[in-house]
Formats: structure tokens, sequence, C-alpha cells
């Protein structure tokens, strides 16, 4: 069992994190070749320069864990993360708005973060572990429709993480195009493995260098 190593997002987001935390993960993903080192924006700029010329993107979350920040402050973040260098957005989805049934206060939400992520690639945590499979599948339709280019399971600091299951129902809604991100409890191979074959064409995990070293 092997893995492509662009099939992962290398994160570390804990609140904790050290500078020297920090520069292990990017000179991992170096070594590796992995699609991204994660990141709060706090790091923006370091991981950037630890990544300069390697080839691995620079992925920052925006709004994150909780999505509940307003959408003028998301796009705020976004834009600096962007003007920090990243390649790579991860929102989070206005939870609240989605359960309320407020689907234009969600798709304006995400539009504005499009927004101010012109030419990055955008992804849409929509926080499976806290919404039905009808919110689900509505939270993938939103953000499609409002340009994200990945729908992604969860932030891994709420209630659960990424789900086979849910994976395949968040492929099924947004087709072979849009990219669907795993992330939240992803630790071994084999979890990781069955994620990919549910669907996932991204992984985000903290645990990557032991995935692709015990597969």
């Amino acid at each position: 069992m092997s893995f492509d190593p662009k099939l992962f997002d290398h994160t570390i987001l804990k609140a904790d994190a050290s500078c020297a935390d920090v520069k292990k993960v990017c000179a991992e993903a170096v070594k590796y070749g992995f699609a991204s080192v994660c990141v709060n924006t706090y790091y923006a700029k370091l991981v950037k320069k630890e990544l300069e010329g390697s080839g691995v993107e620079l992925c920052c979350v925006v709004g994150f864990p909780l999505g509940q920040a307003d959408s003028e402050s998301k796009a705020f973040e976004a834009s600096r993360a962007v003007q920090a260098g990243a390649d790579e957005v991860d929102m989070v989805i206005n939870v609240a708005a989605l359960k309320d049934g407020d689907y234009d206060a969600v798709s304006k939400d995400i539009a504005a973060v499009r927004e101010a992520t012109k030419g990055r690639v955008l992804k849409v945590i929509i926080e499976t572990c806290l919404l039905t499979d009808e919110e689900k599948e509505k939270a993938c339709e939103l953000s499609v429709k409002a340009g994200a280019d990945f729908v992604k399971t969860s932030t891994g600091f709420s209630t659960g993480g990424a789900k086979a299951e849910d994976v395949a129902l968040m492929r099924r809604v947004v087709g072979p195009s849009i990219g669907v991100k795993a992330s939240g409890g992803i630790r071994d191979a084999a979890t990781a493995r069955k994620m990919l074959d549910a669907g996932a064409s991204r992984l985000g995990t903290s645990a990557t260098v032991a995935i692709v070293e015990g597969a």
C-alpha cells in the first residue's frame, strides 16, 4: 500500500504549536513532497519562507475552527493569507446559518472568501459531524455554486472527524470535477486508504509521515 505524497496536506493547527514545531512540519513536507503545509495564518509568512522553492504549497485556514466570524472578517483574513503567500485557503462554513436554513447567508459567506482568494485554491470545511445528511448535501451544493474548488469534511476540532460514508456522500453530490478533502482523525494508512477509496482527492492530517512510512 503506497500513497502519492501530493494527496496530503501536512497539518499543524494546534494552539500551542511552536515555531520549532512548524519548521519541523515544513521540513517533513519538503522531504516527502506533500501537497501543502496547512497552518493558522499567524505562521503563514514563516511557512512560505521555509517552503520556498520546494514545490510544497502554503495552505491557511480561515474562520477556524468555528466558522462563526462574520463574512467580512473571514474575507479580510483570507486576503491577508493571500498577501502572505497562501496558495490554498481552507475556510469553515457558517454552520449555524446552514442549520437555520439561511442558505443565502451561507452562499454569501463562501462567496466573500472566494472573492478574496481569486487565483488560489479554496476549500470549504462543512463540519460533517454537526450536520444531517440533508444538510451535508446542501452545504456541498452551496459550496460548489459559490465557486469552491474543494469541499472538506472537518476541522478536526469539533465532535468528530472524517467518515468514509460522508466522503462518499460529498463525492456523489459534487461530482468528479470538484475536490473532496477528508480531514480529522486520519492517523493510519488503512484509514487514509478508506477515505481515498470513498472518493477523497486530498487528505488533511498531522500524522502524514506515520501514514506514508506505515504504508
